[in-house]
């Protein structure tokens, strides 16, 4: 079934999507879904090919999921994994460069680029800053 066939039945009724009053734009929790937003292009359901990104189960680094389109037909055996627990800039750059070199959803670069930027700085540590004492007085 085509991509296009596949959005119009499940455009406005799928367990996934998140409607509020006087809110023009509809949310989507869906995995696969970069912005969570309830659209053509950036639904992870019905393309081919989607990446997914979210926090790695451990506190350090990001998990990279990603649908293989030649099995795209086997729920059980299309999803697969890695985590990249590299420092920020190595593994924003392998991002990149994993979504150019497979040719995964090229339009979607930028927001994985966001996503997973976010996650990072999310788990940065705070430094916790030392309090200065008054010089004792002779």
């Amino acid at each position: 079934m085509s991509a296009h066939l596949s959005w119009m039945i499940i455009r406005n009724t799928n367990s996934y999507l998140v409607k509020k009053r006087n809110i023009k734009k509809h949310f989507s929790t869906e995995p696969h879904n970069l912005l969570n937003l309830a659209s053509f292009r950036y639904n992870g359901l019905v393309h081919k090919k989607s990446v997914d990104i979210s926090p790695a189960d451990s506190l350090h680094g990001f998990k990279l999921t990603w649908k293989k389109a030649k099995a795209a037909h086997k729920p059980g055996s299309c999803y697969v994994s890695r985590t990249m627990k590299s420092g920020p800039r190595v593994a924003l750059f392998r991002l990149r460069r994993f979504i150019r070199a497979n040719k995964y959803r090229r339009d979607l670069t930028k927001a994985a680029l966001r996503r997973a930027s976010a996650i990072l700085n999310s788990q940065k540590r705070t430094l916790q800053v030392k309090k200065s004492r008054p010089k004792k007085s002779d």
